[in-house]
């Protein structure tokens, strides 16, 4: 049985990057088609973007423990997180994830995962975030909105 006290997203986030993920990494092992021939600044810049995301995902985490509620969109929200990296974005699990993502993708010097950031960033937007919102614009009403009005969706 569903719990109805959710945002009811489409899938869990984190499977929607990495099916993405894999996706251009298969298509890279199949047909190669390199960002550079010569790698060394696209792999330092995305260990540094890919370190960065998991910092930051890792503070967000870390957050919503403290507040007593989870990050996963498909279980009720406890709190509405506000502090820590979340004064910062409203969603700053997911701009990590997309940290995390691009980070993979320099990282493995290919075209490919790259080229599936934006349809997975109009996934993310419509079938998650959206639904997110309004999911927490009912639960905790003016706080919210007083929120979303102080703090941007990504930064």
């Amino acid at each position: 049985m569903e719990n109805s006290d959710t945002a009811g997203v489409i899938a869990p986030p984190p499977l929607l990057y990495l099916g993405s993920l894999a996706s251009g990494a298969a298509l890279n092992l199949l047909f190669p088609w390199p960002l550079l021939d010569a790698p060394h600044m696209l792999q330092v810049l995305g260990f540094l973007l890919a370190a960065s995301g998991a910092f930051i995902a890792r503070w967000s985490f870390v957050t919503m423990k403290r507040m007593g509620t989870s990050a996963d969109p498909r279980k009720s929200s406890m709190a509405l997180a506000t502090g820590g990296p979340f004064r910062i974005s409203r969603n700053p699990i997911y701009l990590a994830m997309t940290m995390l993502y691009v980070g993979a993708g320099l990282l493995l010097n290919s075209f490919w995962p790259l080229s599936f950031l934006f349809p997975l960033i109009f996934l993310m937007h419509y079938g998650v975030i959206l639904k997110e919102e309004k999911y927490l614009e009912v639960k905790f009403g003016k706080p919210y909105l007083e929120y979303k009005l102080k703090t941007g969706r990504w930064f």
